[in-house]
């Protein structure tokens, strides 16, 4: 069982950064995948970024593309989401998620084996 714990959220200009972290209470996160995903209010949760075990690869969605940096710190058991440029529309609960799929290539939630317990982000215009 993979406890994970994200922090970081709060509220933001438009325009503004934040990075969210993602600390894990098991070592053998290390060999997970890592994802990040949104839910705003009445719509459904949506992949944000997602990175492999070994950090070499990483995959975004189109919405974020360009903005957004996922990362991990192996040695800290810790992932992160560095969010940049940020938009009112991007406002929801973000969720840190580990696969033992370890590619990072899973896109749905469903693939996904522990979750945190969310955190949120507010963009203000």
């Amino acid at each position: 069982q993979v406890q994970l714990v994200e922090s970081g959220g709060g509220l933001v200009q438009a325009g503004g950064s934040l990075r969210l972290s993602c600390a894990a209470s098991e070592r053998t996160f290390y060999f997970y995948a890592v994802g990040w995903f949104r839910q705003a209010p009445g719509k459904e949760r949506e992949f944000v970024a997602a990175i492999s075990w070994d950090g070499r690869s990483t995959y975004y969605a189109d919405s974020v593309k360009g903005r957004f940096i996922i990362s991990r710190d192996k040695a800290l058991n810790t992932a992160y989401l560095q969010m940049n440029s940020l938009k009112p529309e991007d406002t929801a609960v973000y969720y840190c998620a580990a696969d033992d799929n370890d590619s990072g290539r899973n896109r749905e939630p469903k693939e996904y084996d522990y979750w945190g317990q969310g955190t949120q982000v507010t963009v203000s215009s």
